[in-house]
């Protein structure tokens, strides 16, 4: 059993505990422990009423509806004789269905009572879930109470009683307790996640482990000693064992499940249907093909399965040491872990099997797994909470918001520093599927189904192809019926049409374009794990920009600095290494205020920490194991100036280079770290100088955060003036600033202070200013996109200003466009909530990667509404203003994202939020991120594009082995190539299942039918060759403004597929009428002889009669009219321009379809015997083969003609693509031939009866609300307020304040 922690059980309720536990129960946390995994909350413990909707992870992704059920026999009689009478479907359609196996063998129960629980997601795909409820004996039902006072609690009259049946699971054991009456305990297991019931709060609930509601003290005072065995077993109950299982199935197992596929079902029905009717060829042909497509298969997913498992079984086991209560440390399995162990971290460094909390000791880590960055990260212990002179509380425990005193579960810890004689101690707080890693892991095994229009409209088109099946099964019946044909024929022949209407290789051509499109990206430097993504980016239409590392590159380079003296700026200067500044303080805040390491000798970190540390060129040095065991205390790691000079200029002054040459008289040793968080925007630490009795505290980070921290007189008075001006040419400014401490602090006492206590009355050294510059290619790629009117925002962790340059530098915004800062700022002092607008001035243009704004076109006036709104102002805000937004103004949030462009100072779960913000207005949204901090909008966007290679690229469906953002047009290109080429197979098969249906359809007319080997020449020969080779078409070379069509039922689409169906069919129709017109027409016999051909010759070849009526004039003509219109309709859909090459350049499809041609015309022409027989043909005359083949030019003709002229030039330029624009040129001045043009389409669109609709968009529909609202967008210098809530409806009211 494994906890997970994303499940998280109603987190963040904040109810009351009902029940008293008992007085001996140990203090595990706030006093809602219990109530933080309440999912719904019910005023009594009364049993659930089942109508009233009870849901689990209430409020979270994966939220679900949950219903009690119990077996019941008589049900389970009746299902059983259904499935004797339908011999077995029944019973493999309550397979498929969850819910009608649930409803059809249990009646309903209450939650507390129930053997099975039906679950169904509440977000769009509604899915059902089933799972047995099981039970397990248990001396309590909390983790975090101990046996004994549970023991206790029972003794004293509470519930309880020894269920007579044992233990259901293998992981169930009794405690070493025999006295204590044990509890039964229900629980089910849900994509590895164990939900238990909870009698107190009379719901299924799951346990959190330590992660939730457990105050920073509590960890340090609580749960720094320890478990004991006893305790260490009792929860061990709950959580399970500590390991991530990717099972790899059995091959036996992924067979059945395989082959139980309902398309794998009905091929067995087809293959059975044929085999009756003596089709033996073509069935094994069939069943051949299936088991070749069954044995891919199955190599495939047993190949991911076991990539995965090895993945994750890499180090997951190792021998871990744990503290138990006071005694010695013990050695254990790291897979016997649970919440609450003390595990002891080796000094050499280990994988981390769990999420753990450090108490004791720093470590070094390489996160690369989680974040995709291989740079070492410095963890420190957690903090002692203590009360400082500001008062702040005791602060809750939290694996975000803690995550730099956080060890994560399969990263991996390179080195530790510790106290000797006290190792580096960590408290388990996560376990199994609960860990960062676990989550991770769930998220592959159990994905959410891909939602995309292409496949439901392709689920809808196969029951229209059912339905025409229906049609032709009561034909065939009433037909045969009135022939009086036998009923054994009539079945066989009936159900054999439903067989030919669903066509067996539907499956295996839908997937074959995707294949080429993955390995065509492959060649790209672009890889997949989610295939079936790549035709989602076809459709997308805006794409998310992280902006460090992905327009802009990933180091920085020092452009220079700005001290203050004297709160005055000084005038800036471009180096740091001046001998002059070699002992001021802000040199030394650049030398101390870092997490770089060394690692192998080699100085490793984060980068901008490495490019501030060797723009000065000091030397830093780390104690070994050795020297910190001696000193029995931590020692520190010291900096010191280089043993050279940094010029080559000699200095002015005596003093100031033997300062210089003589360094090792100025060491200074960082005494204590704080690292960077990126909701403080800051880091700090606590040096000392050599010799120095006092310390000092350095600070640094973003400038607004550091001025805050400051005493105001020492901050210059045009601070903001400074940094406003750096931001808006698109400098990253960072503030340093120092605080001389006092003498009574000791080393010990800055060991376990607080950082709230050290960054205050600071005082501001000035600013460093980094220079990030343009990735070569970013103008370049986002011009593309742009031309592709495809939408693009950024979103960075970084200072706004500085974003808004960037995006101005790169083109993203216009140089004529206006940028509309939203500042949002939260309810205070009674105040409601509200946002200030203003309007950011014109932005100079920095000297630094200017882009000539002639490449940038204005926008063109025929640019539609519905791929980019014309507009010129962009909406720019931080994360801050970001949340209060979603939570005060819920109603501007689908307005601000219709036009935001920049959001800055974005944090991880921010940038899911407004990915899924940006989805809800029905954008097709792209990430496109480093791999830092992105994974999760990485995995919500419909296309994830990381430029990172390292493990984390495993959360994102693409990755780029190149870190360019050129990877985005090329992946869109080929997202839209294999989109359109699975629309045209799908086409072509559909016609291919019409064109053979009315060829039967007619046959059957006549009491007739084709053929085995026509059956198979024309199905293996014909079909299979053109589907493989019509999808190797390219994508085309470059980003057309033009989207394809998101669904199979939309205009074009239909009006293609329904006018090449009719053309078919009346020429079918034509050859079958004409044939019996002709003269020398008459019913065939074996004796016939039309073409002046001897009856013995022809008779020694007919050596018995035909049963099946195959050879006929109708057969023969039906057969080659078929033939050719298989090609012809291949040739038609096979479009190139503007989403694909041209199909001449697709020379095995060139090559395959003219061989075809040949090869049949040859058949057709040029008869032979032999061929004839083996194709049961019958001989005709050679002028009614001319006239076939004038029939099928005829026909080949018109099929062009209609799919050319009259819809991609006609009726695509006047009534389909005016539709669907939706009348965006109401601005535009129309010259006489487009306004005839107009007539001409409105005239169309009566025909054919399309109506002007409202866009299906949401974003396409605001977006024309908010042209004619004159209200927006909001004026500058007025301000937007929120009122409370009112209780009708709980909507905030909008009131604009100029």
């Amino acid at each position: 059993m494994f906890p997970e922690d994303h499940a998280n059980n109603g987190r963040g309720a904040e109810l009351p505990e009902t029940g008293d536990p008992g007085p001996d129960r140990p203090h595990r946390g706030p006093p809602q422990r219990d109530t933080s995994c309440i999912f719904v909350w019910w005023d009594s413990c009364t049993t659930l009423n089942m109508e009233n909707g009870e849901k689990i992870n209430k409020g979270e992704e994966d939220e679900m509806e949950i219903h009690g059920y119990n077996l019941c026999r008589w049900k389970l009689a009746l299902v059983a004789v259904g499935v004797l009478c339908t011999g077995g479907f029944l019973l493999l359609l309550l397979y498929w269905m969850p819910k009608w196996r649930v409803k059809a063998t249990c009646s309903r129960a209450p939650l507390k009572n129930c053997d099975v629980v039906l679950l169904r997601t509440t977000d769009e795909f509604r899915q059902w879930f089933c799972a047995k409820v099981r039970l397990r004996m248990c001396p309590g039902i909390d983790p975090f109470q101990t046996p004994e006072s549970m023991t206790r609690k029972l003794m004293n009259g509470h519930a309880g009683h020894l269920p007579e049946t044992p233990s259901e699971h293998t992981e169930d054991y009794p405690i070493n307790n025999t006295e204590a009456l044990l509890l039964e305990v229900r629980y089910f297991v849900h994509h590895s996640v164990t939900y238990f019931w909870n009698d107190f709060r009379q719901a299924f609930i799951f346990w959190n482990g330590l992660d939730e509601g457990v105050p920073c003290s509590d960890i340090h005072s609580v749960h720094s000693k320890g478990l004991s065995h006893e305790v260490h077993d009792y929860r061990k109950l709950f959580y399970g064992i500590n390991d991530i299982a990717v099972k790899v199935p059995s091959v036996f197992k992924l067979l059945v499940k395989e082959v139980l596929n309902p398309f794998y079902i009905f091929q067995l029905f087809s293959v059975i249907l044929w085999c009756t009717d003596e089709y033996y060829y073509y069935a094994s042909a069939i069943v051949l093909m299936s088991v070749i497509s069954i044995i891919s298969s199955l190599y495939t997913i047993k190949k991911q399965y076991i990539m995965l498992h090895d993945m994750v079984a890499a180090h997951s086991i190792v021998r871990v040491s744990v503290c138990r209560g006071n005694k010695e440390a013990e050695e254990i399995l790291s897979t016997d872990l649970v919440p609450g162990d003390l595990m002891v971290i080796p000094p050499n460094g280990t994988i981390m099997p769990c999420d753990a909390v450090l108490i004791s000791g720093t470590c070094i880590v390489n996160e690369s797994m989680l974040t995709g960055e291989s740079v070492p990260v410095t963890k420190t212990n957690l903090p002692v909470p203590t009360m400082d002179s500001r008062g702040v509380d005791d602060e809750i425990y939290n694996t975000e918001v803690h995550k730099r005193h956080t060890l994560f579960c399969g990263t991996h810890v390179i080195q530790t520093r510790f106290y000797a004689g006290e190792p580096v101690k960590a408290i388990i707080v996560r376990t199994g599927f609960s860990t960062s890693k676990g989550q991770l892991i769930r998220s592959i095994l159990y994905p959410k189904p891909t939602d995309f229009k292409l496949y439901r409209d392709a689920y809808m088109f196969l029951l229209c192809l059912v339905g025409v099946a229906g049609i032709g099964f009561l034909y065939t019946v009433v037909n045969s019926i009135l022939n009086q044909v036998p009923v054994g024929t009539i079945v066989i022949e009936s159900l054999d049409i439903i067989t030919i209407t669903v066509p067996p290789a539907l499956p295996a051509a839908m997937t074959a374009g995707i294949v080429y499109a993955q390995r065509r990206l492959r060649k790209l430097g672009i890889f997949c794990i989610s295939p079936q993504r790549i035709n989602i980016c076809g459709q997308l239409n805006l794409i998310c920009f992280d902006k460090t590392g992905t327009l802009t590159e990933d180091g920085l380079d020092l452009w220079g600095i700005q001290r203050v003296e004297n709160s005055r700026f000084l005038l800036p200067e471009d180096k740091a290494c001046s001998e002059a500044l070699v002992k001021s303080q802000f040199v030394a805040c650049m030398a101390t205020c870092h997490s770089l390491t060394k690692i192998d000798g080699v100085l490793s970190g984060d980068p901008l920490d490495l490019k501030m540390f060797e723009a000065i060129g000091w030397i830093l040095d780390e104690a070994t194991e050795e020297e910190t065991a001696l000193h029995n205390r931590i020692m520190p790691t010291v900096v010191q100036p280089p043993k050279q000079p940094l010029t080559e200029q000699k200095p002015a002054a005596s003093q100031e280079m033997e300062l210089f040459e003589l360094p090792t008289t100025y060491e200074i040793g960082i005494v204590r770290q704080f690292p960077f968080s990126s909701a403080l925007q800051r880091m700090a630490v606590v040096a000392r100088v050599l010799g120095d009795k006092r310390m000092d505290a350095y600070v640094k980070g973003a400038p607004e955060v550091i001025a805050s921290l400051c005493k105001k007189d020492t901050v210059p008075a045009d601070f903001a003036i400074v940094l406003e001006e750096y931001t808006k040419q698109g400098y990253r400014v960072i503030a340093l600033a120092h605080r001389r401490l006092e003498s009574k602090i000791s080393w010990h006492k800055v060991q376990n202070i607080s950082r709230d206590a050290i960054e205050n009355n600071m005082t501001f050294l000035g600013l460093i200013i980094m220079q990030n510059k343009l990735k070569q290619e970013t103008p370049a790629v986002l011009e593309d996109l742009r031309k592709a009117n495809i939408r693009m925002v950024m979103v960075t962790g970084d200072n706004m200003l500085t974003a808004i340059s960037v995006a101005r530098d790169c083109g993203m915004i216009l140089p004529h466009d206006k940028v509309i800062v939203a500042e949002a700022l939260p309810p205070k002092d009674g105040q409601a909530a509200k946002i200030n607008w203003h309007y950011a001035d014109t932005m100079p243009r920095s000297n630094l990667n200017v882009i000539n704004s002639q490449d940038i076109p204005d926008k063109m006036v025929n640019d539609s509404l519905n791929d980019n709104p014309i507009i010129d102002y962009h909406f720019a805000m931080n994360g801050k203003s970001f949340a209060v937004i979603l939570e005060h103004f819920q109603d501007l949030v689908p307005k601000l994202v219709l036009h935001g462009t920049v959001f800055a100072r974005m944090a991880p779960d921010q940038k899911t939020q407004l990915v899924e913000e940006l989805q809800n207005v029905d954008y097709y949204v792209g990430m496109c991120g480093d791999g830092a901090n992105d994974c999760g909008a990485l995995k919500r966007a419909h296309g994830g594009i990381s430029l990172s290679e390292l493990e984390a690229s495993v959360a994102s469906p693409f990755t780029s082995r190149t870190p360019s953002i050129s990877c985005v047009p090329n992946l869109i290109r080929e997202g839209r190539a294999a989109l359109i080429t699975s629309f045209c197979v799908f086409k072509f098969m559909a016609l291919y299942s019409i064109i053979q249906y009315f060829t039967v359809t007619l046959l059957y007319s006549i009491l007739s039918n084709l053929g085995d080997f026509q059956f198979l020449f024309i199905d293996l020969a014909i079909i299979l060759v053109v589907v493989f080779t019509m999808s190797l078409n390219p994508a085309w070379k470059v980003l057309v403004a033009q989207r394809p069509p998101s669904g199979l039922i939309s205009g074009p689409l239909l009006f293609s597929v329904l006018s090449q169906i009719i053309i078919c069919i009346a020429f079918q129709t034509l050859a079958f009428l004409l044939v019996k017109k002709q003269p020398w027409y008459e019913v065939w016999t074996p004796n016939s002889d039309v073409c002046n051909m001897s009856s013995e010759g022809h008779n020694d070849n007919t050596t018995e009669h035909d049963q099946h009526n195959i050879q006929n004039f109708e057969n023969t003509t039906l057969f080659f009219v078929s033939c050719f219109q298989y090609l012809i309709v291949a040739i038609v859909f096979s479009k190139g321009k503007p989403f694909r090459q041209p199909c001449y350049k697709n020379y095995l499809f060139v090559i395959s379809v003219l061989a075809l041609y040949a090869l049949i015309l040859f058949f057709m022409l040029y008869p032979i015997e032999s061929v004839e027989n083996f194709f049961e043909l019958v001989c005709v005359p050679y002028s009614w083969r001319i006239a076939v083949l004038i029939i099928i030019a005829i026909n080949a003709g018109v099929s062009i003609l209609v799919e050319t002229v009259v819809l991609d030039m006609i009726l695509w330029k006047l009534v389909f693509n005016r539709d669907k624009q939706g009348e965006s040129h109401l601005m535009v001045t129309h010259n006489p031939q487009e306004v005839n043009d107009c007539w001409a389409g409105r005239f169309l669109s009566f025909l054919f009866f399309c109506k002007k609709k409202t866009p299906k968009a949401k974003y396409m529909h605001l977006a024309q609300e908010l042209l004619v609202d004159p209200e927006w967008p909001p004026k500058p210098r007025t301000t937007t307020e929120a009122k409370s809530p009112t209780q009708e409806n709980g909507s905030y009211q909008i009131v604009t304040i100029t």
